[in-house]
């Protein structure tokens, strides 16, 4: 039984009960106006109440359909009816009985408007009565004519009043159980397209697995166990070996269909394992389960590589010796060593992946914080990053920043290189997070800030320079005041200066950050958003925070070529519009690319199609045409 029909019966119930109650207090009466028979009436009226309360608590234990508990109250309102009119037909007080019959056009009212009785079964009720009425007739004695037909007249107008009023009630009844219904409906579509959009904003449109939103979610909810009862985890960062060299030769079609097979096997493979994946990139996922150990991730690892492997999917445009599509695998687990933010165990797996790329592809890599290979916290680059300024082991490069309307470059990035003392590179996934946990970010922040200012802003060879900034900058006390020396003391304008703050960077709730971004503005710097769309708070970012301009980020432009990935590319542009801001588009790097720009209408563009990073010695700032291939810096 529904639950619906569940509470109907169950009002029903309650309903009868009263009746009863009521239906034996009438008893008085009997006792009042037809004593010399009022023991059989009150006997009567006690079997009718006991039978029929026995059988409604029958159906409720039972479950029984709503339609019986309605039979049984027309049941009811009948035998309650003959129960007292053939005992008290047999009065001797034949005056008092005459109009004591009135009453019985209650029983005909309760049928009609006491009881949720369907129309017709009312009705039916109350016919009954009155043709018990008239059967009665015959056997009252020394009924006059005159009060015979008053008694008639009044039951037929008692019977045809309540059943139009019955009637009105059920059609009022029934309106507002459509209204109810269709409430309903309209409740249970709407929490139906709930589900689905909280789906589609957790799931990956190509693969189908989760989405970066989804997966920092789950991060979240696995960190949390982690911190608060001890329940150990594993991240596996998963990249797709050589995977440009694929999309450039079998076509960005097949490129999908790769990663939608990877994606799948992945998948099937975890489930069993409750183990869960999810595309943290474009051609990387990360995979998160619970473990109990090194040698469980390790397996874990190492059966996730098999299994693409084991797929077999043509790749004979790599030249390491292979011609499937394989995987690196880097994995990181909690450890008491792992410290306290969730960054640090995802930074563990990155390192791990870059170990296992590093060392020839297709193989596995677990972190381990006592390898210097591999190890974020090595003494070898907290010591260069310590003497990187003094020793000028750190340099900038630019990438210019287009115009895609005039084709002239408005702006150049600012991007850091390191290199180790004996010369060897060091990437800014490498370098960069040991900055941060080190406290070295500051100074060479700073460092990056004056040499922007002093090698391309006052200079003028270009009319605005970028810097990326970290949140340890941001929150650090002094640091707007220390730009505003560095703008003073070499020249510039706040306004040529710009600060790119990753959307990935949770500072929500960040009193001493928006003070800060609000002093950098009263400076005139602008407040650039960069890589809008990978993080997990990017709409709090826009309401929090007058960014000046908005960087999308180059996984948007890269699937772009599908239309469900162009319908997104363009319903993230017309958010951005509608909030007043300018618009960044990043990854440019075919012509394909260029005039897609120019079909959306996009104001700015950078990518290696545009002009690649250089040092400042090839700087050289100057207009370009409209769909350039190549620009100069």
């Amino acid at each position: 039984m529904s639950e619906r029909g569940e509470a109907q019966v169950r009002e029903t119930r309650r309903g009868l009960w009263l009746a009863v109650i009521v239906y034996l207090l009438f008893g008085i009466s009997d006792a009042i106006l037809i004593p010399d028979v009022a023991m059989q009436a009150i006997a009567a009226r006690f079997v009718v109440a006991i039978s029929v309360m026995t059988v409604m608590e029958i159906l409720v234990a039972t479950r029984a359909p709503s339609k019986w508990s309605d039979i049984t109250c027309a049941v009811t309102v009948v035998a309650g009816y003959i129960g007292w009119l053939i005992p008290a037909m047999e009065t001797t007080a034949v005056e008092t009985f005459r109009f004591y019959m009135l009453f019985g056009t209650i029983f005909m009212m309760s049928a009609n408007l006491f009881f949720n009785l369907f129309f017709r079964l009312s009705v039916a009720t109350s016919a009954t009565i009155l043709m018990i009425f008239f059967t009665s007739l015959a056997f009252v004695p020394a009924l006059e004519q005159n009060q015979r037909l008053v008694l008639i007249l009044f039951y037929i107008s008692c019977f045809a009043f309540t059943s139009y009023v019955n009637w009105k009630l059920n059609e009022e009844r029934y309106n507002v159980f459509l209204n109810a219904r269709e409430a309903a409906h309209q409740h249970e579509e709407s929490e139906k397209r709930g589900a689905a959009l909280e789906r589609l904003s957790n799931t990956d449109y190509l693969t189908g697995v989760d989405n970066r939103r989804a997966v920092d979610k789950r991060l979240r909810e696995y960190w949390s166990n982690w911190q608060d009862a001890g329940t150990s985890f594993a991240v596996m960062l998963v990249d797709v070996d050589f995977f440009k060299k694929y999309n450039d030769f079998y076509g960005h079609q097949a490129g999908d269909r790769c990663l939608v097979m990877v994606a799948s096997a992945l998948s099937d493979m975890l489930k069993p394992l409750h183990a869960t994946v999810g595309r943290y990139g474009g051609e990387e996922f990360i995979v998160l389960s619970r473990v109990t150990g090194r040698e469980q991730v390790m397996a874990l690892a190492e059966v996730i590589r098999a299994t693409v492997e084991d797929l077999a999917i043509v790749h004979d445009q790599r030249r390491d010796g292979q011609a499937v599509v394989t995987v690196s695998v880097g994995a990181a687990y909690t450890r008491a060593q792992t410290g306290p933010k969730l960054e640090r165990i995802i930074n563990e797996a990155d390192r791990a992946l870059y170990s296992a790329k590093a060392n020839g592809r297709n193989c596995v890599r677990l972190f381990d914080p006592n390898d210097p290979l591999s190890s974020d916290d090595n003494e070898n680059i907290a010591a260069t990053l310590r003497m990187a300024v003094r020793n000028d082991l750190v340099h900038l490069v630019y990438q210019p920043i287009q115009n895609m309307r005039t084709g002239r470059v408005e702006g150049v990035e600012s991007l850091m290189r390191l290199k180790m003392v004996d010369g060897t590179p060091l990437s800014p996934a490498q370098f960069i997070p040991v900055a941060e946990r080190t406290g070295a970010i500051l100074e060479l922040g700073l460092w990056a800030i004056r040499r922007a200012c002093t090698e391309v802003l006052a200079p003028g060879l270009a009319p605005l320079a970028s810097v990326n900034v970290s949140a340890i900058q941001l929150k650090s006390r002094g640091f707007a005041l220390a730009v505003s020396t560095i703008l003073e003391e070499t020249g510039v304008p706040g306004s040529q200066l710009a600060f790119e703050i990753t959307e990935g960077i949770d500072m929500e709730g960040q009193s001493d950050v928006i003070r800060c971004i609000t002093d950098l503005q009263a400076l005139g710097i602008r407040i650039w958003l960069d890589d809008f769309g990978t993080g997990f708070a990017g709409l709090s970012w826009l309401r929090l925070f007058p960014f000046d301009t908005v960087k999308i980020d180059r996984s948007f432009l890269q699937d772009a070529r599908r239309p469900a990935g162009r319908a997104m590319l363009e319903d993230i542009i017309r958010l951005i519009r509608n909030r007043g801001l300018k618009i960044l588009i990043e990854g440019l790097e075919t012509a394909d690319h260029v005039d897609l720009m120019h079909e959306l209408g996009i104001e700015l563009g950078q990518g290696y199609y545009l002009g690649r990073p250089v040092p400042i010695e090839e700087v050289r700032i100057k207009a370009v045409p409209r769909l350039a291939t190549v620009v100069s810096l």
